[in-house]
């Protein structure tokens, strides 16, 4: 073809496809011209922009137009030869080059990072655009060697046979198993520490609430005659949800897990006996489901997913539920308390620490130690020392303390970039292997404890026994690396605000408790069914680098509020929330007339002028609170979960974590918006399972929206939908 043919060749693709060419034509004649030259060499038009292999079997995807196109114009409003742009580019995207930055970060501290040589997470987003076509739509196998295989028009199977369902259904399950062990492992470290505290074993810890701790034992059936062997035993129940094999040990212990068993209302016990996914022990079905996904093992696609199902209720009982228990127990249940939240919250002339992961053990030591080693610290010329929260770790300490929701993971790095951190302090889970490189360009010590070890960090390894001694030496090393602090390299931002958090669901029951002593759920459901509350939805997870810009979290919460729907949160969207102005009375200014009128009613009645909102139920494994109380209000009106007015949404989802949340969510009968969206696209069978017909079983299903409004209008629509269902 010639330049002229090629161009209107494009021109006529780009209408009937229903986009736009390039409108600078010195770029078009550019891609124009690449496309040519590529014809001319290879004999086809391989896209200018991409390397060209020499292999036609592996090319063939990027000849123009290529397979990436269409994902690329919906992600970022044109393809990345720029030759096809969406049609309503400067409606859509115009406005994000400018403001891309709003939603995530400091820009002057974004400024300071380059200038400073320090790595940061958009750069690196940026650097792998285009991202894998086949990953995003989940057909792509690397299970064994006789791949990597992945599905497309010619070749319909695997190597070995798996249809896009089978590899998608597969993919997703281990995603889910992977998500759960992190929780599972979270709640064993805390079932741990509360054995060894009945044992006499360590002193570092104790316990912080002996009514929950004692409601505990009497569910599980227990009886003790001190507070010590009363912690024993409900350890020991909780390390049966780990072992349990058929009655081996013991006949007593039944046939799935302890923490379900007492928690989950009775109903849905049933429901998920006669689908057979309740889980026998938490190790047991992630390495069932490992196993299940090898090559040569289970390519039924209904019987992975109700495996996924079953490993969202592992995570959820013995993962969220149980690390939710215990650390309620031996740190305290929290209840209402005032904070403060975002990068201004880090002090000039103090010890900055910031303590970043999700399990609470060190965090809490560390805190106690800070305030001990006071002292320590003016000798060094400081003010004294500021503790501040990144991540869930920050939720925990916010939650119980007060302690700065300083920063979500995605601005994890710009702490540091802020030059004026003496140490952060790292557990486990969402924490970016960048941290290392971004901490050597300042003074900061990076200190590595437990499983997310790496190169450039100090390892200091945390041990239960040893919990006192370890946050003593971290917060010596800390102070005494202030006089390492470069002054001309510090810059903190001023933007912060308040928050109230601690909303536990003993806290809600509390609060409602004030209106009405006797049946404190009365009010809120009387107000639920007036519809002066239309619904609750729970905005969860993670914020994600591909949505900068957008507010996404922000922007739906908002939407959902001026409709007069009740939003609890956790994790990193409690970050945005907080730094957004949503954990405050004041906004309230945000939401419908009835909502608005209950929020401060409530308010006035626990000396507030308004309850926020949107309501703190604290970090990543607290969703198991949010189940909690959801399955309260079923339980007070005999109304089963799934015909509830609720939804749930992870509307900037990253991890394997969140997914296996979200699959606990949908197991219990809850609709989920999930967005960025799971990586099904290419397994027709396994999307409509989700979207469609899970809803005939457990009464759960995903939602779609990849805009604030879209997902806004799915989840009104839904909920809506229920109300309609009930008749009020």
């Amino acid at each position: 073809m010639k330049e002229q043919e090629i161009y209107k060749f494009s021109k006529e693709y780009a209408k009937k496809a229903g986009f736009a060419l390039n409108k600078n034509k010195k770029q078009l004649s550019y891609v124009i011209k690449g496309l040519k030259k590529n014809e001319d060499k290879y004999g086809f038009r391989f896209c200018p922009c991409r390397i060209v292999t020499g292999n036609f079997e592996e090319d063939r995807i990027i000849v123009c137009p290529c397979i990436y196109h269409k994902q690329e114009i919906k992600d970022q409003g044109h393809c990345l030869c720029n030759l096809f742009f969406d049609k309503d580019y400067e409606k859509k995207f115009g406005a994000v080059k400018t403001k891309e930055l709003e939603s995530w970060v400091n820009k002057s501290l974004a400024a300071k990072a380059k200038k400073d040589n320090a790595s940061f997470v958009l750069d690196r987003f940026e650097a792998q655009r285009p991202q894998c076509f086949f990953g995003y739509s989940g057909i792509c196998c690397k299970n064994c060697n006789m791949g990597p295989c992945r599905i497309t028009p010619r070749a319909a199977t695997g190597v070995c046979g798996a249809t896009a369902d089978v590899i998608a259904a597969r993919n997703l399950l281990r995603t889910i198993s992977a998500g759960a062990c992190c929780h599972v492992e979270h709640a064993r470290e805390n079932a741990l520490t509360l054995l060894k505290v009945g044992e006499g074993k360590t002193k570092a810890y104790s316990v912080k609430d002996k009514e929950k701790l004692n409601q505990i034992e009497k569910k599980l059936g227990k009886k003790s005659k001190n507070l010590n062997e009363t912690a024993v035993n409900v350890a020991l129940e909780a390390f049966e949800d780990f072992r349990r094999q058929h009655g081996v040990f013991h006949r007593s212990e039944g046939s799935y897990l302890n923490w379900l068993k007492i928690n989950a209302p009775n109903y849905l016990q049933e429901l998920w006996k006669k689908i057979d996914i309740l889980p026998e022990n938490a190790d047991i079905e992630t390495t069932r489901s490992m196993h299940a996904t090898t090559m040569g093992n289970d390519t039924d696609p209904r019987s992975l997913l109700l495996q996924c199902l079953k490993l969202g209720l592992v995570d959820g009982y013995a993962g969220l539920r149980m690390a939710t228990d215990m650390q309620d127990i031996l740190f305290g249940t929290p209840h209402l308390i005032k904070a403060e939240a975002n990068l201004g919250t880090l002090k000039t002339d103090f010890v900055n620490i910031a303590m970043h992961g999700h399990i609470p053990l060190l965090s809490e030591k560390i805190l106690e130690w800070s305030k001990k080693l006071e002292k320590e610290a003016l000798k060094q010329g400081a003010k004294g020392i500021n503790i501040v929260g990144v991540c869930c770790t920050g939720n925990e300490l916010t939650e119980r303390h007060g302690i700065a929701l300083t920063a979500h993971t995605v601005q994890s790095e710009l702490v540091l970039v802020t030059g004026a951190v003496e140490a952060m302090i790292v557990d486990a889970q969402c924490i970016y292997p960048s941290l290392a490189a971004v901490a050597s360009c300042y003074h900061t010590k990076l200190i590595t404890t437990m499983i997310a070890k790496m190169p450039g960090a100090l390892h200091i390894p945390f041990k239960i026994e040893d919990a006192d001694k370890i946050a003593e030496k971290i917060v010596k090393i800390a102070i005494d690396n202030f006089k390492n602090r470069n002054k001309a390299k510090v810059l903190i931002p001023k933007e912060k605000t308040e928050l109230y958090s601690g909303f536990s669901v003993e806290q809600i029951i509390e609060a409602l408790g004030k209106l009405n002593k006797k049946e404190p759920l009365n009010p809120l459901v009387d107000n639920i069914k007036s519809g002066n509350i239309k619904g609750i939805v729970a905005i969860i997870g993670c914020r994600n680098p591909k949505l900068r810009g957008k507010k996404f979290a922000e922007t739906l919460i908002k939407e959902l509020l001026k409709e007069n729907i009740l939003v609890v949160t956790t994790g990193c969207i409690a970050h945005a929330s907080a730094q957004e102005g949503l954990m405050k009375p004041e906004a309230v200014k945000y939401c419908g007339n009835k909502l608005k009128a209950v929020l401060e009613a409530i308010g006035k009645a626990n000396d507030l002028p308004s309850l926020p909102p949107v309501l703190h139920m604290g970090s990543c494994v607290d969703n198991s609170r949010i189940i909690n109380l959801v399955s309260e209000i079923s339980n007070y009106t005999k109304i089963p979960i799934s015909k509830l007015p609720i939804a749930a949404s992870a509307p900037e989802l990253v991890t394997e974590k969140a997914v296996s949340i979200g699959t606990n969510a949908l197991a219990h009968g809850i609709a989920v918006h999930i967005n960025p969206p799971l990586w099904i696209a290419g397994a027709p069978w396994v999307t409509k399972v989700l979207t469609k017909d899970l809803e005939k079983i457990t009464g759960g299903k995903v939602l779609n929206g990849e805009s604030p409004k879209e997902a806004a209008k799915a989840i009104i629509e839904h909920i809506e939908n229920k109300r309609k269902e009930l008749k009020i």
